[in-house]
């Protein structure tokens, strides 16, 4: 199943390229392949680009085949698209550019994904190639900013919440046109769900994605910028400071209270996810494009979507959490003028408003006018997690060290009933500082980063 290997795949890759073994490492297999796409770009009027997405964002193929259908028709400029695998699409742009072989366009993960390959240098800055407009316009987020250049613009957007079921909440007394706001209706929802013989929250955190998703949407409620969670990450800030750690706290009240399903640490992310499409769970964190398929399963009027209720004092708190997926140019790619000329064209009116059409998938492009959207829960969605004020993904931000022997092993732990939430800050704090002392160039790099962030 795509999915399930999407998370993985994708903090894995991270772990195989700059942000783990480096491109060196990638092993010549990769360079040889990555070479010998690269040798067709020879032809001024044919672009070679390397994308992802029709894995996660079912039905963006369409889009795509249509816009470099017209794209040609307008300039005579070819773009040779290649669907990456997604156990390749991070590794296998690395090592290209590493050989001096990159496509002429890049489809880029957000933050750290692509943030190291702007390090390595073989990102190149967007600034002075496409237009001013779209830079401000394309939703690339925060992220993708780096002393004050641009490395990305935006493609789709990825909200992240929290999906209930409304029919559960009917029975439980729960009003399903207004679900929770803080934490202490949280709470109460979920001992009334509980109550009805439901299971308050469906998850599975034996991959640890769930930890993420579950850090993201709380952590960032106690944080004022995203450069907060940058200097937690470096040990700028200390995650031993209960501010830091509450959201450890809470989780551990979620399974003290019964309120997640005993077997999470059994199961995987998606199988989690599952407990809530197949009806069993009331809720459980998840993302945007997945809403249309738990309609599907669940039926549209019983699938309802909420932002983490309130639990932090952070100036970040309350608000929507949003990624996007994105395009770059190569430092190496052969033609960069053409090459922006097709991403300024990716973001022309007409192309934005098409991605809904033709895909069913919300652009990223702050311009999209949401009225085409006829279903209330999708086009809600789009007026508060894409169009509205949003926080940045902070996971971006992660560095692999900290994902593996930190977030992951806390919330395996806690939900397990082994560790606390101070203890998961304690452990938080050691393995920031042991990969603080064993990275001061990446400290450098993200400190500049942070500025940006700030």
């Amino acid at each position: 199943m795509e999915e399930l290997s999407r998370p993985l795949s994708r903090r894995r890759l991270l772990q195989l390229t700059a942000g783990g073994l480096g491109a060196a490492a990638l092993g010549p297999t990769l360079a040889a392949r990555a070479g010998s796409y690269g040798t067709a770009a020879a032809n001024a009027a044919t672009l070679k680009m390397w994308w992802w997405g029709q894995q996660e964002a079912v039905g963006i193929q369409a889009w795509m085949n249509d816009t470099l259908k017209k794209f040609k028709a307008k300039t005579g400029i070819t773009i040779q698209p290649t669907l990456m695998d997604t156990n390749n699409v991070i590794p296998q742009f690395t090592n290209a550019a590493a050989a001096g072989h990159p496509p002429d366009i890049q489809f880029l993960f957000n933050g750290i994904y692509h943030m190291e390959n702007v390090w390595l240098g073989y990102v190149n800055a967007l600034d002075g190639l496409v237009s001013p407009n779209v830079l401000k316009n394309s939703g690339a987020t925060q992220l993708s900013v780096y002393k004050g250049k641009h490395y990305r613009v935006g493609f789709y957007a990825v909200g992240f919440g929290i999906a209930y079921n409304k029919s559960h909440f009917k029975k439980a007394g729960l009003d399903p046109e207004s679900p929770p706001k803080t934490w202490a209706q949280f709470v109460d929802a979920c001992a009334k769900l509980k109550a009805k013989g439901y299971i308050p929250i469906g998850g599975g955190v034996k991959d640890g994605f769930l930890g993420e998703w579950y850090l993201v949407n709380s952590l960032t409620q106690n944080l004022d910028t995203p450069a907060d969670a940058l200097n937690l990450f470096i040990g700028n800030l200390d995650w031993r400071k209960p501010r830091y750690h509450d959201h450890w706290v809470r989780l551990e009240e979620l399974k003290k209270n019964g309120y997640i399903n005993k077997d999470a640490t059994s199961l995987q992310l998606y199988q989690g996810i599952q407990l809530f499409d197949t009806g069993k769970a009331s809720m459980c964190f998840n993302t945007t494009p997945a809403i249309p398929n738990s309609q599907k399963q669940l039926g549209a009027a019983k699938v309802g979507y909420m932002v983490m209720p309130k639990l932090g004092h952070g100036r970040l708190a309350g608000i929507p959490i949003t990624d996007t997926q994105g395009f770059g140019i190569p430092t190496k790619g052969h033609d960069h003028s053409d090459a922006a000329k097709f991403l300024d064209f990716m973001h022309s009116k007409d192309r934005v408003q098409a991605m809904w059409t033709l895909s069913k998938q919300i652009p990223a492009n702050t311009t999209f006018d949401g009225s085409v959207i006829t279903d209330p829960l999708i086009k809600r969605v789009q007026q508060q997690w894409v169009a509205g004020r949003h926080n940045v993904y902070i996971a971006d931000l992660m560095p692999t060290k900290f994902w593996t022997d930190a977030m992951f092993v806390a919330s395996q732990k806690i939900l397990g009933g082994t560790m606390t939430g101070a203890q998961a800050g304690d452990l938080a704090h050691k393995v920031t500082d042991t990969w603080k002392k064993q990275n001061p160039d990446m400290i450098s790099n993200y400190k500049t980063w942070g500025q940006d962030l700030g």
